[in-house]
């Protein structure tokens, strides 16, 4: 079965209409969910946590999307089969 991880992060951004973060060492990574409902009430909590600053945003990335099962892994994941 597949898993469909999403990571959960944000941080202050340089304009709030780019999506470029003002710092990339200061990006808040909120966590790694199993499920989007899961990962979505973690961004919800951290964005409303933040809702006076209008440079501060999070987002949700599928991080399943950036795996395709079918192609062979990297020399990484196979040392750690």
């Amino acid at each position: 079965m597949t898993q469909r991880l999403h990571l959960v992060f944000g941080g202050e951004l340089v304009d709030p209409q780019k999506n470029v973060f003002r710092d990339v060492a200061d990006i808040h990574i909120v966590g790694m969910f199993p499920d989007y409902a899961t990962a979505f009430a973690a961004w919800k909590a951290a964005a409303q946590g933040t809702v006076d600053n209008a440079h501060m945003r999070y987002f949700i990335a599928h991080i399943h999307r950036l795996r395709d099962e079918a192609t062979q892994g990297s020399v990484t994941e196979e040392l750690r089969s």
